[in-house]
């Protein structure tokens, strides 16, 4: 019988898009079966002290589960050291992960396609992370019980195993110095993308994240990342209430079955990396389009 990989959720000051995430991980069908880890993380001020605490009150409430660990932070980590130190510690013990932040409702078959995708890929070295979302491409009906392999980590909704994360480094300095501005380029999805900007702004002190790093020791140690074509997973967050989102609408096409295919092709997939280039490409010429008036 398979050992279900330990679900870690973090979680803030945001009660009402807690409650979606958890009530959407309840009903996945293997969440009775998987011990949930819970990170509550201190309030950095006085203004958040009520807002914790309501979470936390929600928190200690919570079943469905077959265990519920919760650890309150007495002091605020910020959300990057949370996810670091919460994630370095469950993965060491159990050997895989799955990590969710509070803003985050999962397809009832979330877990399942999470836990298949850490067993059917845990002695392929080359792959080093398990994504659960997908950009919201266009794609055929045939296609969406498909997976691909790529370069670029997502992280909403994922999961790794013990022996890919201890090469995890938060080092900007070390980071800048290692990358040519080939690599630079290659990193930002051929420069369709800029996300080394992160990275910089993470030097300059604007920014203190997590996931910029976790993609850059996957691309140094030459990695792939494995999506499903269709999602699993439907952010919530992006209506200001989070650390890091902005407000904008952002909705997927979530997955309501499940009958996945994986790949044993342990390469970057084509044809799915150009249809994100492109849904990306058009982002970015709309971007500029709403630009033209200020510019005139």
């Amino acid at each position: 019988m398979m050992a279900y990989a330990p679900i870690v959720l973090f979680v803030y000051n945001r009660s009402w898009h807690t409650k979606r995430t958890i009530e959407a991980l309840q009903k996945n069908e293997l969440a009775g079966e998987s011990e949930l880890y819970i990170y509550s993380d201190a309030p950095k001020n006085k203004e958040d002290e009520k807002r914790v605490r309501e979470v936390r009150s929600y928190i200690h409430k919570i079943d469905g589960f077959k265990k519920v660990t919760i650890i309150e932070r007495e002091k605020n980590l910020g959300l990057a050291g949370s996810i670091i130190d919460g994630v370095t510690k469950v993965v060491n013990e159990y050997g895989k992960v799955i990590v969710l932040e509070d803003d985050l409702v999962t397809s009832p078959y979330f877990l399942r396609f999470m836990n298949d995708a850490l067993e059917y890929y845990e002695d392929e070295k080359r792959v080093w992370h398990i994504s659960g979302w997908n950009y919201p491409i266009k794609i055929k009906t045939e296609e969406t019980n498909r997976v691909f392999l790529w370069r670029v980590m997502n992280c909403w909704g994922w999961a790794t195993w013990a022996d890919r994360w201890q090469f995890f480094e938060k080092d900007t300095e070390k980071l800048m110095r290692e990358f040519s501005n080939e690599a630079i380029r290659k990193f930002n999805l051929d420069g369709v993308e800029n996300f080394w900007e992160q990275v910089v702004l993470n030097k300059e002190g604007k920014i203190d994240t997590w996931a910029i790093y976790w993609y850059a020791t996957i691309f140094k140690q030459q990695g792939l990342c494995l999506n499903p074509v269709r999602t699993f997973v439907d952010n919530i967050g992006f209506d200001g209430s989070g650390v890091h989102c902005s407000k904008k609408s952002f909705v997927d096409n979530i997955q309501t079955e499940y009958s996945i295919q994986f790949t044993k092709n342990i390469e970057e997939t084509e044809v799915y990396t150009k249809a994100i280039k492109k849904y990306l490409r058009k982002g970015i010429l709309t971007r500029v389009k709403r630009l033209i008036p200020i510019w005139k």
